[in-house]
């Protein structure tokens, strides 16, 4: 992994230098962070979640971030980026917010990216997945505290191969972010020696799959690898069940095939692995803690969304104590931020030069209705950021 030159961030903030001055704040004043995430619509729930883990780590400081009170502006984002834009110019211009953290969406992060390049906004991704954004489009003020595709997905190719498995069927919606995810997966399978014998796109967002299962079915490799999310998730585990592949051909995925929907799959789900950078499960005394105290703040369990948004929170609370909650000087703000290092609920996290997540990835298995971890697949996995240019 190369390493980037440290260089000066004079160039972003002389462009900036207006938007600087509007956000110094008096370090009485609140710190404002602009939440532009999902409030209704597909993704409401991983919207919720998500503040609900930054605002659960904020709340466990005593509400304040560097000794100042925090306030929130929530937008949503609709998941419509035509609408990322306008929104994203909303919250730094009109609410002058201090921070903006989102968004869910990886086409919403990209109109975001543009208003961020243009003003200079520290933003901070606690979900999309784009690998851009911190390789080809990355930026000093661009965070991010989630994943890429590549990062989940490329520790199941050797998990993949290490099983025994030489010849694999994968299967996503044609779009990038599934494609993204295959490409990883492919990467280390070929590389170990194995053999994609058919790679399948279904349209998006269509969630007919009994011509590709019967595909599946007639090639019969020795597993298939797939992403889908949400309810393509849950129609894809199912209906590969349903159609008597489950005992014969072994499924795998990038774990949100089922993060968030093990309720939804029933007996389908059991036995499917998955690899991703957290699981409820995970014993650690971080997580234990996490999940306790989320239980008792939002009467559910945490997952995925919540730890990224907790890891966010957790994110500022650090940078924020180092600085005594002083956000006036950007570059020092962006300095600290980099330098975070987080014994977080998913464990150990710190930032790449580009801005991304050094994380576990852990190979997780459906038993009994949880993800049970297995092992870790990858440890301090960094993805691949060359053509980031900061």
């Amino acid at each position: 992994m190369k390493t980037f030159k440290k260089t000066s961030l004079a160039t972003l903030l002389s462009a900036t230098a207006m938007f600087s001055a509007m956000n110094v704040a008096a370090n009485e004043d609140p710190v404002k962070l602009g939440l532009m995430l999902p409030y209704s619509g597909t993704y409401t729930a991983l919207g919720e979640a998500i503040t609900n883990g930054v605002k659960l780590a904020i709340e466990q400081e005593g509400g304040q971030l560097g000794g100042r009170d925090v306030e929130y502006v929530e937008l949503d984002s609709e998941a419509d980026p035509s609408k990322a834009p306008q929104n994203m110019s909303r919250l730094v211009n009109g609410d002058d917010v201090d921070f903006v953290i989102g968004p869910v969406h990886s086409g919403v992060a990209m109109g975001m990216l543009r208003v961020a390049k243009q003003t200079g906004a520290i933003t901070i991704i606690p979900n999309a997945g784009l690998g851009a954004a911190t390789n080809e489009l990355c930026m000093p003020n661009v965070f991010r505290t989630s994943f890429s595709m590549w990062q989940d997905s490329y520790p199941m190719g050797k998990v993949a191969y290490d099983q025994g498995h030489r010849k694999v069927v994968t299967i996503t919606w044609d779009y990038a972010g599934g494609k993204e995810d295959l490409t990883g997966f492919e990467e280390a399978f070929t590389a170990e020696g194995g053999e994609i014998i058919e790679q399948i796109l279904v349209p998006f967002p269509s969630t007919e799959f009994q011509s590709y299962l019967t595909q599946i079915a007639s090639l019969e490799p020795d597993a298939v690898y797939t992403f889908f999310a949400g309810g393509g998730g849950v129609s894809f585990v199912r209906d590969y069940a349903a159609a008597g592949l489950k005992e014969s051909i072994p499924l795998l995925g990038s774990g949100f095939l089922t993060e968030g929907n093990l309720t939804a799959l029933g007996d389908a789900g059991e036995g499917v692995m998955t690899t991703l950078h957290y699981a409820e499960t995970l014993e650690n005394d971080a997580n234990q803690s996490f999940v306790s105290a989320y239980e008792n703040a939002y009467g559910e369990i945490p997952d995925t969304y919540a730890v990224q948004g907790y890891d966010t929170g957790m994110m500022l609370v650090q940078a924020l104590s180092v600085l005594g909650g002083d956000t006036s000087n950007q570059e020092r703000l962006i300095e600290v931020l980099a330098n975070v290092h987080l014994a977080s609920p998913r464990g150990p996290l710190s930032f790449s030069d580009s801005h991304h997540p050094i994380q576990n990835v852990y190979l997780r298995e459906i038993r009994d209705g949880k993800h049970e971890v297995l092992r870790m697949a990858y440890e301090n996995l960094e993805v691949p950021d060359d053509a980031c240019q900061m």
